[in-house]
Order: C-alpha cells, then sequence, then structure tokens
C-alpha cells in the first residue's frame, strides 16, 4: 500500500465517521462553509470524488439528489477511489484537471484528500461531533494548498486566510493552521 493510499483510507474513514454518525436532524444545519448546510458538505465531498473518479475512467460525475442515501453515495464513490488505489495501473494512470496532469494517485493525493479532509471539519462542526483531524493529513493538504494559495482564493473557492490560534495558548498545531489558511475560525 502506498502512502497516499494509506493517507486516503484514513482520511476516507474519518469523513465517513462523521456522516454515519450525523443525526438525521442535523442534516440540515448550518457549515462553517458559507450558504452551506451539512447537507451540502456531504454533497459536494461526493460530487469531488466521482470527478476524480471520473478523469480516470470517463464515468458519470453527478452531484447527489434530493433523496439519495448520502452514506451509501459515499461509500460508493470513496470505494471507487480506492479500487484504483490498489490496481497500480489505474494509480498510475495520467489524468488531466484544474491542476494539470498528473498520476490519479497524485490526484488523490492533493486535491481529493486535502478537500476531504476540510469538509470532514466542516462536517464535524455542522453536526456537533469530533472535529479532530488527522495531523498527518492535515500537514500534507497544507504542504499541496500553500503554494496553489492564490488560485484558492476565488468564488467557490476558500475564503481570505484567517488567524491560526491555539486553544491552549500554545502554537497553533497543523490542524489549526490547516483550517485558518483555508479561511476556518476554529
Amino acid at each position: 500500500m502506498s502512502e497516499v493510499s494509506d493517507r486516503y483510507r484514513r482520511v476516507a474513514t474519518g469523513f465517513a465517521a462523521r456522516l454515519e454518525q450525523c443525526p438525521a436532524d442535523r442534516l440540515d444545519a448550518p457549515s462553517p462553509c458559507e450558504s452551506w448546510k451539512a447537507r451540502d458538505v456531504i454533497s459536494h465531498v461526493v460530487h469531488v470524488h466521482r470527478r476524480v473518479v471520473a478523469n480516470l475512467d470517463g464515468s458519470e460525475a453527478s452531484e447527489p439528489q434530493e433523496g439519495d442515501d448520502l452514506a451509501e453515495a459515499f461509500r460508493a464513490a470513496s470505494g471507487a477511489v480506492i479500487a484504483a488505489l490498489d490496481a497500480p495501473r489505474r494509480a498510475g494512470q495520467m489524468v488531466s484537471g484544474m491542476f494539470g496532469t498528473q498520476s490519479f494517485e497524485d490526484l488523490v493525493g492533493r486535491l481529493l484528500c486535502a478537500d476531504t479532509l476540510v469538509h470532514t471539519w466542516d462536517l464535524a462542526r455542522a453536526t456537533g461531533q469530533d472535529d479532530r483531524l488527522d495531523l498527518e493529513a492535515a500537514a500534507k493538504a497544507l504542504e499541496f494548498l500553500t503554494p496553489i494559495d492564490e488560485a484558492i482564493r476565488r468564488p467557490g473557492g476558500f475564503g481570505p486566510r484567517a488567524e491560526a490560534v491555539a486553544l491552549d495558548g500554545a502554537e497553533p498545531d497543523v490542524q489549526a493552521q490547516l483550517l485558518a489558511f483555508t479561511g476556518r475560525n476554529p
């Protein structure tokens, strides 16, 4: 198993845990993402997963529809990513995207891991769940996002940076740094 495959599994498992433990009455709770509810965060994550897989195999990259089982949609989408990562030829296949041509595995390790991780925090916050993130994955996400700072500060992307603060008065940890970088105020 590659580092990316292992990290993706941890990130996807964290998101899935919050999704599966989400009380049904919290799906319409506001999220930290401007004008998005918890269900919008989930739909976005599923849609991004489907778009990443579609880059590899040309499959349908539709957004979940109202009434869809969002937990099942995420399981299917993340399962497709894991199956591709577990197949060396597919993981190494070159795909195109907004960050240029790269291997499928690199696209997952950069975009998909970062997006899913940050939205794990959003979902946890919206639904009153544990918002602690995988710190190794947070460090990798920050490593990916920092050089593309300007590209992600656009409508539909991340808002302005916030100030990274630690709740205990110490230096902000990597989770606090990532959240601040993506415009979130813990």
